[in-house]
């Protein structure tokens, strides 16, 4: 046989698969009318495991795993359109009109001409900033009622995701309600009269610290981590010593200190998001990203089955995180973005079989970058 005849062959034995596909899901569509008739969940795993391992048994030697993914695959699609028609009058998730009108108090970390601060000025035309040292602080006061928002760093184009962010989100009980990137353009700034041959440390956010990584070791300086580039700041103002800051130039002339070095982070073309918070679901009429966080069980595959959902449901994802468990053995937490509003049909589904399926399951928001 030439290439040509035995593609042929493939082709013939594509369309019988084809048919027979879509055979398997007009029957499990029944078996789903079955289920919902009878109040039985989708997810039996018995039976399941009753056929994967037929299949293994049964295969040619060198295709038993191979012959177990196809099915595994099979079996994962017949169960999402299953819980699509389980879900089919899922409600959807209720919000109220985001606002960003009018006068609001928003929780901010680090103080005046902070990049959180910055963030701010990009979203609200009229805002009362309530400066916090502690992230945590910020997500508290958004909980308590005490601030209408808050703001706060989650990912930097060159250092990767805010780990403090991150850390803090499963804690707390918030909403995302719009997300802004800031263009981030460090400097190094001093005390006046402080020559740059006699900076010992230069204190900053871990963050910004590795942002500026290369300059720091090419002029062989000291990094000391503190809670934000624009308390750092406000510590080389007070102090005596010869220490420096890396921070925005707004900040650096907020404080009345003196810029030695400009634009002095790894990348020039460098942005941090912000994610803007609130206590209650809010959403603007563009809202076009989910946020979730969920766990998986420690099986084979949950991950990329997982994945399969998102293809299956026709939803593009557009970030995915994982984050250690504290007190755990190396359990884990992802986030996801994904593309999509909770007003859709699609979007609502999918959230109330990832919900009624998995342990852990934590719907965050749905919002724009403004």
């Amino acid at each position: 046989m030439d290439l040509q005849e035995l593609r042929n062959e493939i082709n013939d034995i594509d369309s019988q698969l084809q048919e027979l596909f879509n055979k398997r899901m007009q029957i499990s569509f029944k078996v789903a009318e079955y289920k919902i008739a009878n109040n039985m969940p989708v997810f039996q795993s018995k039976r399941e495991n009753e056929i994967l391992d037929h299949v293994t048994e049964s295969s040619p030697k060198g295709l038993e795993s191979a012959s177990r993914v196809f099915f595994q695959n099979i079996m994962d699609i017949s169960k999402c359109r299953q819980y699509q028609e389980f879900f089919a009058d899922s409600d959807k998730i209720g919000y109220k009109k985001l606002d960003l009108t009018g006068h609001k108090t928003v929780a901010v970390p680090g103080t005046v001409g902070s990049y959180s601060h910055i963030a701010c000025k990009q979203i609200f035309s009229d805002f009362e900033p309530m400066f916090f040292e502690d992230f945590e602080d910020v997500f508290s006061s958004v909980e308590n009622g005490s601030a209408d928002f808050g703001i706060l760093p989650i990912a930097n184009s060159t250092a990767g995701s805010v780990g403090q962010t991150y850390e803090l989100m499963k804690k707390h009980d918030f909403k995302i309600c719009a997300a802004t990137k800031v263009k981030i353009s460090h400097c190094l700034a001093v005390k006046k009269g402080t020559r740059f041959e006699d900076i010992k440390i230069v204190y900053s956010h871990e963050q910004a610290l590795s942002q500026c990584s290369e300059f720091l070791s090419q002029n062989g300086l000291k990094s000391h981590k503190y809670a934000n580039t624009a308390l750092a700041a406000c510590y080389i103002k007070e102090s005596n010593e010869p220490y420096a800051a890396i921070c925005s130039e707004a900040c650096a002339q907020q404080n009345d200190l003196e810029i030695l070095r400009h634009n002095i982070a790894n990348a020039a073309e460098n942005y941090t998001k912000f994610i803007l918070i609130s206590k209650e679901t809010l959403c603007s009429e563009n809202a076009d990203i989910v946020s979730v966080s969920l766990a998986l069980p420690h099986t084979s595959s949950a991950l990329y089955r997982l994945l399969t959902k998102f293809s299956v449901a026709g939803l593009n994802l557009s970030m995915i995180e994982s984050r250690p468990i504290a007190n755990t053995d190396f359990d884990v937490v992802f986030y996801l973005d994904f593309e999509g509003a909770i007003t859709s049909p699609d979007v609502a589904k999918l959230m109330s079989e990832l919900n009624s399926e998995l342990s852990y399951f934590k719907f965050l928001g749905n919002y724009e970058e403004i």
